[in-house]
């Protein structure tokens, strides 16, 4: 591939040559296409784990001896943790992207990712060691989020950097669709556990999912290894000028984009909090449904994400970031309480129902061109950091707080479920606000010094 290089009169970086020449069907850009995804949905499906397993074994393992309630919380809280730990993985991980390039940080996240995941698959229980075992699953935890705050940057990066002006949305989605791909393998394994009778699931059958961790990691980085370092970067690398920190340009000169890009970003994070993680719990626990039907479900709920995000993405590269995702952020806003209600009446069906709407319709509108939108809001200079820190940011203010803070106002509704459709409805409202603020970049040209 020819290496691109700077124009220092019109402060450009030149497109890459071999995009110009070659379109997006060539076999570099499937292979890029196809680190990207499968690289995102094996880190995923190790994070995501974690979240099926708090919300139907942490509680009973780790956190025993306490009040259901309670425990449920205290298992969410874990999730929490590793929320927080995203966005300072986002910045560490995208300091050394933006400096030494994008390929190296994704194969680091990927084997940090892999170690934690299958360590939490060996943790002893809290009976067998006692508070040494929440204490190991929280910093486990904590790992977890380092690794994969650092991945969908990179996963997104490589992709969109490498594709051509009229098919960037695509491309980044390709990491996007990673996520809830690797929630299908997720939710798939602990569903195909949970058929165990109910000792033997909570005593060792839990732990198988973890434990594949490792096999899934060792073929990431098989497919991660072969895969060239992004152009845009590279013609990045030959211009002389001394790099800044990436971390206080963007926030110097980025504040109001990382802003509104993170508020954006919420309201897809809260759908998949909300519905992917709480209702899975509630559904099981309070409305008692089977919890291995509730699993397939979620398990469809996802795949269907992946479909509607693989749309959304090609329209948004048609009719523009903006419209797509305001279109899903509506609707998001309009079914919040009648989703609620679903869920309160206790049937499978209209669980069903109510998740492939969050999930398929709402959710992948949303999230299907956000990696598009997150990195047309910064130059390539900090493009990594950038769009990693509004990318994880959002995931933990919507999602890794979301389940939390549903408890506490189903407890403070006295079990009702209306207050959670208000407040779910309010940050759709606030997050469609902020995007019609945001600059279309759909046509933004990604070579520019300043966007």
């Amino acid at each position: 591939m020819k290496t691109p290089t700077q124009t220092p009169a019109s402060g450009q970086l030149q497109a890459p040559e071999s995009l110009k020449e070659t379109g997006f069907n060539t076999p570099q850009m499937r292979r890029i296409l196809a680190s990207s995804f499968i690289g995102s949905a094996i880190e995923f499906y190790d994070f995501i784990l974690y979240a099926t397993a708090a919300s139907l074994v942490f509680n009973k393992v780790f956190f025993t001896n306490l009040d259901p309630a309670v425990a449920v919380f205290a298992s969410f809280a874990t999730l929490a943790v590793g929320y927080l730990a995203r966005p300072i993985g986002g910045i560490v991980f995208g300091h050394f992207g933006d400096k030494l390039g994008r390929k190296g940080v994704l194969i680091t996240s990927m084997l940090m990712m892999g170690i934690a995941t299958t360590l939490i698959g060996l943790l002893p229980t809290t009976a067998q060691v006692g508070m040494l075992a929440p204490v190991a699953l929280i910093v486990l935890r904590v790992v977890q989020g380092l690794a994969v705050g650092g991945e969908w940057g990179g996963a997104m990066l490589m992709a969109l950097e490498h594709a051509p002006k009229e098919r960037r949305g695509f491309a980044a989605s390709f990491a996007n669709m990673g996520g809830p791909a690797g929630a299908v393998l997720a939710t798939l394994a602990v569903s195909a556990v949970s058929v165990l009778p109910n000792n033997q699931f909570l005593s060792w059958g839990w732990r198988i999912p973890f434990l594949i961790s490792i096999a899934l990691i060792a073929i990431g980085l098989v497919i991660r290894l072969k895969v060239s370092e992004s152009p845009l970067f590279l013609a990045l690398e030959n211009n002389a000028e001394e790099k800044k920190i990436p971390i206080m340009e963007v926030l110097t000169k980025y504040p109001v984009s990382v802003i509104k890009g993170t508020i954006v970003g919420m309201s897809s994070y809260t759908v998949q909090g909300l519905m992917t993680v709480w209702a899975i719990s509630f559904v099981v626990d309070s409305a008692g449904m089977d919890r291995t039907a509730v699993l397939n479900v979620k398990a469809i709920g996802a795949a269907l994400t992946v479909v509607g995000i693989w749309f959304a993405a090609r329209y948004s590269d048609k009719l523009g970031r903006r419209p797509v995702m305001f279109a899903g952020i509506i609707v998001g806003a309009v079914m919040a309480l009648p989703i609620m209600w679903m869920l309160e009446l206790g049937e499978l069906w209209l669980f069903a129902l109510a998740l492939f709407v969050a999930n398929g319709i709402i959710q992948a509108a949303i999230f299907g061109p956000f990696g598009a939108f997150s990195a047309e809001l910064f130059p390539t200079r900090i493009r990594y950091t950038g769009a990693s820190l509004v990318y994880q940011l959002s995931s933990t203010l919507g999602a890794g707080f979301t389940p939390m803070i549903i408890s506490g106002l189903v407890l403070a509704s006295g079990g009702s479920l209306w207050l959670t459709g208000a407040v779910w409805a309010g940050t759709f409202v606030l997050a469609g606000l902020c995007l019609l603020t945001v600059k279309e970049g759909r046509d933004q040209d990604l070579t520019a010094e300043n966007i």
